[in-house]
């Protein structure tokens, strides 16, 4: 009996793992989405990106590390916004969405630019989100403010 439940409880762990690092996997490969939208990553794109897992997702940083190496390597296989955003809309409230459209604009201006395919994919994603034009700006304010 004590058996059956230490085998529960390890499937259940596990499976509570496995979801994690798929949540994980698909917030990294949203950011490096972001990131790569201007054709390329570059290496203060990458800061940004896990230190934004670490600080505001509250990611392990070696798990962070380990997810963002993967979804830098698939990024040619990029995923339809839909399969980020209905994961996000199920998963995250208002407050966390706006966090992450912050997060976005804070990698996309690390490269010290902004190009019209980053904002404009960062609009889309807002609009998804459902995240008003207004809320996206002030996110970008605070943004541009940290940069």
């Amino acid at each position: 009996m004590i058996n059956l439940l230490k085998n529960i409880l390890n499937n259940q762990n596990s499976h509570e793992d496995k979801t994690n690092n798929e949540n994980l996997e698909l917030l990294c490969g949203l950011m490096i989405e972001a990131a790569y939208t201007d054709g390329q990553i570059e290496k203060s794109e990458l800061n940004k990106i896990k230190l934004t897992l670490t600080n505001i997702f509250s990611e392990d940083p070696k798990e962070a590390n380990s997810a963002l190496e993967k979804a830098e390597k698939n990024k040619n296989n990029s995923k339809s916004l839909y399969h980020y955003t209905s994961f996000i809309n199920k998963n995250f409230d208002h407050h966390k969405k706006i966090l992450l459209i912050e997060a976005l604009w804070e990698i996309v201006l690390s490269d010290g630019e902004i190009h019209d395919f980053e904002s404009n994919l960062i609009r889309r994603l807002a609009g998804l989100l459902y995240i008003s034009d207004v809320e996206s700006g002030n996110a970008k304010k605070r943004a541009l403010d940290k940069s």
